[in-house]
């Protein structure tokens, strides 16, 4: 399909540069699969629901994975995109004309990095000097990764450290935060639990190129970005027996959408799953186990409104951008919320 069909209008106003507050206070907007649109907000979400359905929460923690440093005298900044192992990430790297494979980079604090390998995408594989684990290594020269249309808009300061990180955040190892998650805060997980809703969590390590823009003009040339995911038995389990029983599974975010249909064989049976995914939904494709999806609004001419224009419909969607933005919902990882359900 062509790229230019997924895309919209969008003023530059509309972006959030601070989450709501309290987070469950957002904004959402019901989506529903016959085109109908309401508006409500996050708190409302049990009330969306039905007894029996099951939340899938992403249980990953952002790690501080921007850096900024110098080679000589060249600035040099690194976002982390993906972890290879306990010494070495592949990195998208800001100046990268100025770095040659085989040159160190200071990132101050004590903390160095040789440029071991340039990938054909322009990354590099920097791998971290040293004995100390790289996660102390980050904590000392690394600041929070915000999207770069927030962080081009202000700096990074504490708040961040708190504002973009789920309740669920349990495992290091993602630069960029699974942004529909942000809305829950333990009261609105006490309503869920009261409304018979049921909840189920896996791990998705989000990377860097979830923010790359797609430069093809068709979808078919564009290359999807790899990212490390896990479900683990009991949980596949679980979101098992949701189905067997009736209940619908309404993902919390693209990355719990992804992952979940990464794991899913045809007849919709989904099996516990440890590797990586780089699965690109558009439309025409056949989801298989997903029923619904809580998510944020999307950029233009993204792999992510491509997603949700998969599960709904490109006309559903784009009307429902269009009422979005008429509306004055806030938009990106800090903005307002939608729930998407096909039936």
């Amino acid at each position: 399909m062509r790229v230019d069909l997924f895309d919209f209008d969008l003023p530059p106003e509309r972006i959030a540069l601070r989450p709501a507050v309290p987070r469950d206070s957002a904004r959402m907007l019901l989506v529903s699969g016959q085109a109908a649109l309401r508006d409500a907000h996050v708190r409302d979400l049990p009330s969306a629901l039905r007894a029996g359905d099951c939340l899938i929460f992403n249980d990953t923690r952002v790690i501080p994975a921007q850096l900024e440093g110098k080679r000589g005298a060249a600035k040099i900044g690194a976002t982390l995109h993906k972890r290879i192992d306990l010494r070495r990430w592949q990195a998208f790297i800001r100046n990268g004309k100025r770095l040659r494979v085989g040159e160190i980079v200071d990132f101050g604090s004590n903390v160095t990095a040789l440029a071991e390998t340039r990938h054909d995408d322009g990354s590099f594989t920097l791998h971290f000097q040293g004995d100390e684990p790289v996660e102390l290594l980050l904590g000392r020269a690394g600041t929070m990764p915000l999207p770069p249309y927030i962080a081009g808009k202000r700096p990074t300061d504490a708040r961040d450290e708190q504002d973009y990180q789920t309740m669920f955040a349990q495992k290091d190892g993602a630069v960029a935060a699974p942004t529909a998650s942000l809305h829950f805060t333990p009261e609105l997980m006490a309503a869920v639990a009261a409304a018979g809703i049921i909840t189920a969590t896996l791990t998705l390590h989000v990377g860097a190129g979830t923010f790359l823009p797609v430069k093809a003009d068709d979808t078919t040339e564009h290359v999807m970005h790899h990212e490390w995911g896990e479900i683990p038995a009991e949980t596949a389990r679980k979101l098992n027996e949701v189905r067997e029983y009736g209940g619908r599974l309404i993902a919390v975010g693209t990355t719990s959408l992804r992952l979940v249909e990464s794991a899913a064989d045809a007849d919709g049976t989904i099996s516990a799953f440890s590797g990586d995914t780089d699965i690109f939904i558009t439309p025409g494709y056949r989801f298989k186990a997903i029923q619904g999806l809580m998510t944020n609004f999307h950029l233009p001419k993204s792999t992510l409104f491509m997603l949700v224009s998969a599960l709904m419909g490109r006309e559903t969607m784009q009307a429902a951008y269009v009422h979005a933005i008429a509306s004055e919902y806030r938009f990106y990882s800090y903005g307002d919320s939608s729930l998407l359900l096909p039936a």
